[in-house]
């Protein structure tokens, strides 16, 4: 609980602001809303691929990595669903409350409703396509793993999955979700459910133990998001939310607003990296960066909680 109340501190006190500052800020070297912006663009990051999710990912992804595995998560003779989720129900729950609070979060990045209506329709209707095409992509995509590396070979459609292609979606039209058109909106959740289908697999192949796929939803699909504008940016989108004219690359944009948004990528992903690696590697030097093993084994319900009220494995 230390450890947890200790990153979070810091996190928010420290490694988050300077990102919102760099991005957001009208006197931030990445900002779209400087007088003179980088390159004449800026950083297009209309609600926080970048600063928000990318940042988070990343010092979910660090952390995991320094904490290492859970026990037996990577032993070959523990079954794998020893560490699934123990509720389908909850989990659709969650992600029905995430997609619906994401309405707020994109379309209340407009900052006002009146002048700004147009936009923030437009946004709620880009972020509903890439959060259903990640969705649907994401559920057939594991559909067809499961069919070819399972014992199943009738493929299975995984609910925990389709939620996790659903927050792919949700994550990598954040930034672009006031700039693009409504078809660019599909391929931007669909490519979003590779992208995290791909960072999961990575992570699993380099025994990166990430619980609940926070690194693969967060920073490589915030990653996609971030770039996404330098791409699928429309004129008449990029007018209305940051009153400039510049476009992406397949309208002609010449790779200007991309080489911005790389720009911001590696910014970002140095800044985490050289705030909170130190900071996890000294709270597990200090040996408080882990629970004790036998608190581990029983679950940290009944080891951290009274077993008798929390909730059962169902």
């Amino acid at each position: 609980m230390g450890a947890y109340a200790g990153y979070s501190w810091f996190l928010t006190a420290f490694v988050y602001p300077v990102v919102a500052h760099w991005v957001w800020s009208d006197k931030g070297f990445l900002s779209a809303f400087k007088k003179e912006p980088l390159l004449n663009v800026g950083t297009v990051d209309f609600a926080g691929c970048g600063v928000v999710h990318m940042v988070g990912g990343a010092a979910a992804g660090i952390g995991a990595w320094v904490l290492g595995p859970r026990i037996g998560r990577f032993d070959p003779n523990v079954p794998p669903e020893e560490f699934m989720g123990h509720s389908a129900p909850l989990t659709v729950l969650g992600t029905f409350i995430l997609w619906v609070g994401w309405y707020g979060f994109n379309g209340g990045s407009t900052l006002a409703i009146v002048g700004y209506g147009d936009l923030a329709s437009k946004v709620y209707v880009t972020t509903t396509l890439a959060a259903a095409a990640g969705g649907v992509t994401n559920m057939l995509l594991h559909f067809q793993i499961a069919k070819r590396f399972s014992d199943d070979k009738h493929g299975i459609y995984d609910i925990a999955e389709t939620c996790n292609g659903v927050l792919a979606g949700l994550v990598s039209i954040t930034a672009s979700c006031s700039v693009v058109e409504p078809w660019a909106a599909c391929v931007i959740g669909l490519i979003g459910a590779f992208v995290y289908t791909f960072g999961s697999c990575t992570l699993k192949k380099l025994e990166i133990d990430d619980a609940v796929n926070a690194t693969p939803v967060h920073f490589f699909c915030g990653a996609w998001g971030l770039i996404a504008p330098g791409l699928f940016a429309r004129g008449l989108g990029m007018r209305a939310a940051y009153g400039n004219h510049r476009t992406g690359l397949f309208y002609g944009g010449k790779g200007v607003m991309l080489s911005v948004q790389l720009l911001a990528f590696v910014a970002i992903t140095l800044w985490v990296t050289v705030t909170m690696l130190p900071f996890f590697i000294l709270m597990k030097a200090m040996g408080i960066f882990r629970v004790a093993e036998e608190d581990e084994v029983r679950g940290l319900d009944d080891s951290k909680h009274v077993s008798k009220v929390t909730f059962p494995i169902f």
